[in-house]
C-alpha cells in the first residue's frame, strides 16, 4: 500500500461486514487510525481483531443519538479529530407499493436518513480543517430495484442532503461527497435480493461488485489526492446507473 492515509484520523460507520469493513479495512492499510463502528458486537469485534492495531470497535446504532454520542465521546478521548468520516451505515427492508408498512419506513429512514444526519452533525466539533466526509448513496437512486423503493427513496434523500452540505465547504472546512456503489457482494445483497446474482446481467460489465472495489474509491475521496472534489456523486456500478 502507498499509505496515502499516514497519519490520518477516520470514522467508518455500519463498519461490520461489507463495503464498510472493506473501507475500514483499506484505510487501516493506507496508514490510518480507524474507528469502527457497527450494531452488532461479535462481528465488531472480529473486525477489529482481523484490522489489529490500528483499529478501535465501538457498537453504535446510528439510529440511536446517544450511540452516536458515545462513539464521538471515544473518538475524542483517544484521537481528539476526525479526519475522515464515512457515513456509510444503511438497510433495506424489502417491500412493494402495496405492502409497505410503516415499521419498514421508519426502519429505513431511522438508519439511511436520521442516521446519516446525525453522523455527520455530531462529528462537526471533531472534523479537523479539510476534513472529508464520504457518504454511501446506492445506484438505487437513479435505477430503483424492485420491492427497494423504500430503500432507493431514502438514498435519493442522503443525495439531497449531501447537496446542500456541499454548499457549507468554505464556511465548515470540509468537503462532503456520495460514493455510490451498484450490487456489491455483501451479505446485505444477500440478504435484500438473495444469493443467485441475477442483477449482473444489468450491468454493461457483466458481474456485481466487490467490497474492495468500492474502498478503493473510498481512499481516493478520502486522500488528499481529491482535494478539489466536492459535492460529486461517484457511481461505483460498473456502468449499471450509467447507461
Amino acid at each position: 500500500m502507498t499509505e496515502v492515509l499516514a497519519g490520518k484520523v477516520a470514522v467508518v460507520t455500519g463498519a461490520n461486514s461489507g463495503i464498510g469493513l472493506a473501507i475500514a479495512r483499506r484505510f487501516a492499510a493506507e496508514g490510518a487510525r480507524a474507528f469502527l463502528a457497527g450494531r452488532r458486537q461479535e462481528p465488531l469485534d472480529a473486525a477489529v481483531a482481523e484490522i489489529g492495531p490500528a483499529a478501535t470497535g465501538v457498537r453504535t446504532d446510528v439510529s440511536v443519538q446517544t450511540d452516536l454520542d458515545d462513539l464521538y465521546s471515544v473518538v475524542r478521548e483517544e484521537a481528539g479529530r476526525i479526519d475522515v468520516l464515512v457515513a456509510n451505515a444503511g438497510g433495506a427492508v424489502p417491500q412493494s407499493l402495496g405492502e409497505i408498512t410503516e415499521e419498514a419506513i421508519d426502519a429505513t429512514f431511522g438508519t439511511n436518513v436520521k442516521g446519516t444526519i446525525f453522523t455527520v452533525q455530531k462529528a462537526l466539533p471533531l472534523l479537523s480543517d479539510g476534513a472529508s466526509i464520504v457518504v454511501t448513496g446506492s445506484t438505487s437512486t437513479l435505477r430503483p430495484a424492485p420491492s427497494l423503493e423504500i430503500y432507493g427513496a431514502s438514498k435519493a434523500a442522503v443525495r439531497n442532503l449531501v447537496r446542500s452540505w456541499a454548499r457549507s465547504a468554505q464556511e465548515r472546512k470540509f468537503r462532503v461527497n456520495v460514493l455510490s456503489p451498484g450490487p456489491t457482494d455483501t451479505p446485505g445483497l444477500v440478504g435484500a435480493v438473495g444469493p443467485d446474482h441475477q442483477l449482473a446481467s444489468e450491468i454493461p460489465l457483466g458481474r456485481i461488485g466487490r467490497p474492495d472495489e468500492i474502498a478503493a474509491v473510498a481512499t481516493f475521496l478520502a486522500s488528499d489526492a481529491s482535494s478539489f472534489v466536492n459535492g460529486v456523486d461517484w457511481f461505483v456500478d460498473g456502468g449499471q446507473a450509467q447507461v
